[in-house]
């Protein structure tokens, strides 16, 4: 007999000398179908999760071995400490010496009230950032002309006005907007800027002077007429050397701009010959929508 017949030989009384419980599913060599592993394996007792009782008082006594750690009261801080004992007649200390941010005197308090309580005082239009006093109703000298409840501004926003300007609430109103969030944030880095120079506001006459002209909006104390802005290191932008270029002539450009929607009408040297020095304003309201040229 050959090795391979005598490895078979072997092989099968092996087999033959293994215990008679090869049907049981756990131990037999041959794959079953999963309908027959369902029905023929037997069903094991599952384990029964533990008590909540038991857990618990697992945790307790896992618990009871730690330390006990309570919350230790802060320290006493030196600052707060220095500033108990500081003496009333020591003088006020800034804040960059003082160990202790100290409340603001009253005496600064009352003066920041009596400022604001001046400045609302000498407001116009309900405006406290509108200065200047009440006029009252102006009469014109030819038939268009005039105002009803006419106000002198002397500033807005904390920018003078070179000459007091005559005006009605709505164009005060509308040159305070400009000068708040076009002319003030434009001229920042160059300036501030501190005055407008003022050109013209009411007068009553037709429109560029012409005779047989409409009134113009000045007439009637919708318009003012600014020539140029004076910074704080005292340097004057005008419109009519500003516009010709260099680094004045963008800043120029984009209060121009900015000035169409709080005023109905803006005109400058883009408009005419009698436009070139200035920028002309007015409140005038069109269908269209805002003139600006």
């Amino acid at each position: 007999m050959n090795r391979r017949a005598t490895a078979v030989a072997a092989l099968a009384l092996a087999f033959a000398t293994l215990p008679a419980f090869s049907s049981a599913v756990e131990r037999s060599l041959r794959p079953m179908a999963r309908g027959e592993m369902e029905a023929d394996a037997p069903v094991r007792p599952q384990a029964r999760p533990a008590p909540r009782v038991a857990a618990e008082a697992f945790i307790e006594e896992l618990t009871a071995e730690l330390p006990r750690i309570h919350p230790r009261p802060r320290p006493p801080s030196e600052q707060i400490a220095a500033a108990e004992s500081r003496p009333e007649s020591l003088a006020f200390l800034g804040p960059d010496t003082s160990p202790y941010p100290w409340a603001r005197p009253k005496s600064v308090e009352q003066q920041a009230l009596f400022g604001k309580r001046k400045k609302r005082k000498g407001s116009v239009c309900g405006n406290i950032d509108i200065q200047g006093e009440k006029v009252g109703n102006v009469p014109g000298k030819i038939r268009g002309c005039g105002i009803k409840d006419a106000v002198r501004v002397t500033s807005v926003s904390g920018v003078a006005l070179s000459q007091s300007a005559v005006l009605s609430c709505e164009a005060a109103e509308a040159l305070n907007t400009w000068v708040a969030k076009s002319v003030k944030p434009t001229f920042r880095r160059r300036g501030p800027v501190t005055e407008l120079r003022v050109a013209a506001h009411y007068t009553c006459r037709t429109r560029n002077n012409q005779k047989g002209a409409r009134i113009s909006e000045h007439g009637r104390g919708k318009a003012i007429d600014i020539s140029g802005f004076k910074m704080s290191d005292g340097e004057v932008i005008t419109v009519l050397n500003g516009w010709k270029g260099g680094t004045t002539r963008p800043l120029l450009e984009k209060v121009w701009k900015q000035a169409c929607g709080p005023f109905g009408t803006v005109l400058g040297p883009r408009s005419d010959r009698y436009h070139s020095d200035h920028f002309h304003l007015d409140v005038a309201r069109y269908r269209s929508g805002p003139y600006c040229k």
